[in-house]
């Protein structure tokens, strides 16, 4: 059976509570999430996103940049790695086979060098963007350090693949099933992508809708994507328009994911990478066994346990989750090639 864990990979507490959040008193601090994937398929485990990672933990001004320590105010908590979650499942580090990310901002790409065997998947227009960091903007948000261990990048082109409830240019993911896609959705960097998965029958905690889609960070709050009355935190706002790399592109695409919303919100769930309050939902139908385990390592119950985390695997391990049921499905044939719906 397909499991799809919802993680919290790296919290922050800005100033401006009710300016971003919209919910809380104006001088507390707000809470944003690091809202990362992690999938358990017959090709191995698939992390989506990486949030922060152990290295900007042990050297934050070095790895993360003091701009953005100053302005996001990370918990910087060993628990919240992805790698330490990863292990406190009962998996092994390299059941990672494989990493597809929406894209290499420092707190989507922190948890890369604690998975180094890891495949890595991105649109080849952000990998290009980084690489480069051309601009003093994306210096900034581009931490090279996050890859220096020489990551084995798999690359997509942007001008070709498939299409998606109307999207182009989607592509299906080498080495992984048919059941996860690149969605580009450039705007907030220029390479940015949505990761759509197809939930089959057979996954656990799935009824209707059949796909979620992980949207980055084309937006941050729920709000901005309601296709009947949008709404935006003023802190937000500012933010979004401050970090974007292209503003006609962003906001395009946000009109699209409201359009998506409205007219197949029966099929598809729609979250981005920041939002607590899509995070908490998804964590509330998540086993007791789970989301316990991760509140009790928060908490720092395990720190001691978690202190170096790829000795952290207990004596016995679930076995290997059996292949999806229905594989392959999530294609058919049309004159114009693959058609994902």
């Amino acid at each position: 059976m397909m499991r799809i864990h919802h993680l919290n990979c790296g919290t922050m507490q800005p100033v401006g509570g009710r300016l971003i959040n919209g919910n809380r008193l104006p001088f507390q601090t707000a809470r944003m999430i690091c809202h990362c994937l992690l999938i358990e398929t017959d090709q191995g485990l698939v992390l989506v996103d990486t949030g922060v990672g152990v290295r900007d933990i042990a050297n934050p001004r070095q790895s993360l940049g003091r701009e953005f320590l100053f302005l996001t105010r990370p918990r910087l908590d060993l628990a919240e790695t992805a790698v330490c979650q990863v292990t406190g499942l009962g998996y092994a580090v390299d059941d990672v086979r494989h990493i597809v990310l929406t894209h290499l901002d420092l707190d989507h790409a922190g948890g890369l060098p604690d998975f180094p065997k890891a495949k890595v998947h991105l649109h080849t227009t952000e990998h290009q963007a980084a690489m480069s960091a051309a601009t003093r903007a994306e210096r900034l948000r581009y931490r090279s350090g996050q890859w220096a261990h020489g990551p084995d990048w798999v690359t997509y082109n942007p001008t070709s693949g498939d299409q998606w409830f109307g999207f182009e240019a989607v592509r299906q993911l080498q080495g992984i099933s048919a059941d996860l896609a690149l969605i580009p959705l450039p705007g907030h960097t220029r390479g940015h992508t949505g990761v759509a998965v197809r939930r089959h029958e057979g996954t656990e905690g799935a009824t209707s809708p059949r796909w979620l889609l992980h949207a980055g960070d084309a937006y941050f709050s729920h709000g901005e994507i309601d296709p009947l009355a949008p709404r935006f935190t003023p802190g937000l706002a500012l933010f979004q328009t401050l970090v974007q790399a292209d503003g006609p592109a962003r906001h395009r695409n946000q009109a699209r994911l409201r359009e998506l919303a409205k007219d197949h919100g029966d099929q598809i769930e729609i979250f981005s990478a920041h939002d607590p309050v899509e995070l908490d939902r998804y964590r509330q139908n998540e086993p007791r066994s789970v989301t316990g385990e991760r509140h009790d390592r928060a908490q720092g119950d395990h720190q001691g346990r978690l202190a170096h985390p790829r000795l952290t695997r207990p004596a016995t391990r679930p076995s290997p989750p059996p292949p999806l049921s229905g594989h392959g499905a999530a294609v058919s044939s049309w004159s114009g090639g693959p058609r994902w719906w």
